[in-house]
Formats: structure tokens, sequence, C-alpha cells
């Protein structure tokens, strides 16, 4: 059983080709299991990132329910949307009632003896107004009002204060077509101060309803937003989940895949050790994190640690091949080494431009030496 001292990191990193030439051995077959296991393990890593982000969406959310007292269960949604439906059918019903007692002021007005020119659209052609719509911009009368209040589908009148306005544009319309001092005139000014009178009455109500609803309208946003936070929250944990299940999944394949490469011989496990020994302190850290996963009470932090390769499962030998082969090449193509080799080469050029220098000027002095007579 052989154990590997892989603390000592500032090991010259020697010639690369010792390491990354094990397991040449290995079929066509096994190699391609081999580089499928390893897109599996960058699955698995993407899959571990995503469930951290969706970990922190479903704390956010927690977190913001429990401050506002809202628990993000199924019974705290359903209650959360019967209170909004609640909210709406008192305020419809309350809003009915307003209505109800509009009406009867409307009906009032429509029964007064001077209300009989505004009944009915003005005849513009009969009357022959050729330039009506040239003055009236939106013309009303009481019973496309009467009609307004009446319909069912929706496009009727939303509270009181629309009525209101059309009510007062049927004589703001008359009083502005006929001339001050005209029959029309005079009595559409007079039902306009009949009709503000007993809106004056009915206006603390109508100010009441409309405070009302806007704090209820306030609460219903409220919870709303908790419901639809409740809601993320849940899509967050089951999105989890699935991803905990893929995530599982993968292990198991993993495995699966692992099982179909052979087995390290002892040659190899022993370059394995000597490659591990050569990672940086980062890769290092990483070797570790993977002999840990398999090995609970493995002490990864520990400043010198000992590796018993053969006390390692073939998955976890298989892992660490492919990190340290991956980390050497990075390594052995860093620019740093390069610079290094660069200024080695240049170094020996220097070296032999200066022998061949020093070898000239010999032979040109042992030449100009004359022979003695």
């Amino acid at each position: 059983m052989e154990e590997i001292d892989v603390s000592v990191l500032n090991t010259p990193p020697g010639d690369i080709t010792d390491f990354l030439d094990i397991g040449g051995d290995v079929v066509d077959e096994s190699t391609q299991v081999f580089n499928f296991k390893q897109h599996v393990d960058e699955l698995a890593s993407q899959v571990d990132q995503l469930g951290q982000k969706l970990n922190g969406i479903s704390k956010f959310y927690s977190s913001m329910s429990r401050k506002q007292g809202c628990s993000v269960g199924k019974d705290k949604e359903r209650h959360g949307t019967n209170s909004i439906k609640k909210h709406q059918q008192e305020a419809a019903k309350r809003m009915q009632e307003l209505m109800r007692q509009f009406a009867t002021i409307l009906r009032q007005l429509t029964q007064h003896k001077l209300a009989w020119p505004f009944m009915q659209p003005v005849d513009v052609k009969g009357l022959e107004l050729h330039d009506y719509y040239e003055v009236i911009d939106k013309p009303m009368d009481f019973s496309t009002i009467k009609n307004q209040m009446e319909t069912k589908d929706g496009t009727g009148y939303k509270n009181v204060r629309e009525i209101y306005a059309d009510v007062k544009l049927v004589f703001k319309n008359a009083m502005t077509y006929n001339e001050e001092k005209s029959d029309v005139h005079e009595m559409a000014k007079t039902l306009l101060e009949k009709f503000e009178e007993k809106w004056l009455r009915l206006l603390p109500r109508v100010v009441e309803e409309e405070t009302k609803r806007k704090e209820e309208e306030a609460e219903a946003h409220r919870d709303m937003q908790l419901v639809q936070e409740a809601a993320n929250a849940k899509l967050a944990r089951d999105i989890s989940n699935e991803l905990y299940e893929v995530d599982m999944h993968l292990e198991e394949l993993r495995e699966v895949v692992v099982q179909k490469c052979r087995k390290m011989s002892a040659e190899e496990k022993r370059k394995l050790g000597s490659g591990l020994s050569r990672l940086s302190p980062e890769d290092l850290s990483k070797a570790l994190e993977i002999i840990a996963q398999k090995n609970p009470d493995f002490q990864a932090g520990e400043e010198e640690v000992n590796i018993d390769m053969d006390a390692q499962s073939e998955s976890t030998l298989w892992r660490l091949k492919v990190l340290v082969k991956d980390a050497l090449e990075v390594k052995a193509n860093s620019p740093t080494k390069k610079l290094v080799s660069d200024n080695s080469k240049r170094k020996r050029e220097i070296c032999d431009a200066l022998a061949k220098t020093a070898e000239k000027r010999s032979k040109k002095t042992s030449s100009e030496i004359e022979p003695l007579s």
C-alpha cells in the first residue's frame, strides 16, 4: 500500500509527459466512456450552481413572508386569494347601493316638469342644427345615461362619479349651445342647481366609499403580493427538489460510467500520486474535495495530508486523473513556463554566438603570427 505526501507543492514541474501518458493502453471504448464521465461531471457542477441560486431565492421569499406574517403554505395562499375576492365582492355591493341612491336622484330629475328637453338625444337633423357637432364634442341625454346604468355587459358605469359627470354634461351642453336668455338654457341652469344640491347630500357617502375602496385596494395589493411571493417560494422549492433529483441521477450515472472503465494499475496510481504533488494549491484543494466526497472522515483541511492511493475507489481515482491531467496541461501551457523556456533558448543562442566569435578570433590570431626565420 503506497502513501503519497502531497504537502510539498514547490516541486519543479519536470516533464509533464511522464504523467500525461498514463493510461495509454486504455481501449477506445474505455476512452469514450472516460470522456463521457468528464461531461457528466461538468453537468453536475452546473446543477450544483443552479441549486445554490434557487436555494437563495427560496430563502429570500421565505424570509419576506415571515416578516409580513405570511406562511408560504397552500392554506395561506388560499386564504389570501379568498380575502381578495371577499373585499371585491363587498366593494361591489356598496357601489351598487350608491348607484341605487344616485338612480333615485336621477329619477327625481327626469320627473321634473323642466326635464322634457333633456330626456332624448337632440334631434340635430330634424331641428336643422347644422353646427351642433361643431359646438358640442360629446352629446348626452337622460335616456343614454339610463341605458348605460342598466347595461350588464361590463361596459356600463363603474362608479357614481362617472354618472355624475354625464348628468352635468347634459346641462352643460344645453347651456353651451343655447343662448343665455333662451328657455332651454334657463331650464338646464335650474335643473343643474337642483341636481348639485342633491349631489352634495350624497357626496359624503361617495367620499367615504372611495376612501374605503382605496384602503381595500391597498390591502388587496398586499395580499396579492404575499400570494405571489408564496407562489414564487413554492416554485423555487419545487425546482430545487427537481434539481436535487437530477443531481442524484447524475451521481448514479457517474458511477455506472466509472464501472465501465478498467481499474488503474499500480504504475498509474504511482504517476497519479506524482501528478498530485505537482498541483497548485488551488487545484490540490479541488483534488482533496473529490477524495473527501467518498471518505467523510478524510481531513481535507490539514496542512499535511497523506493519501492512500490503494484505498481510493475507482470513481475517485478516475476523477482525480481528469483533474490532474487538465491542471498539468494548463500549467504546461502557462505564460510563465513559456517565458522561462524562451529565456533559456535565448541564453543558449547568446552563448553559441559568443563561442563562435571567440573561435573566429582565435583562428585569426594564429594566422597573423609570423613563422621564425
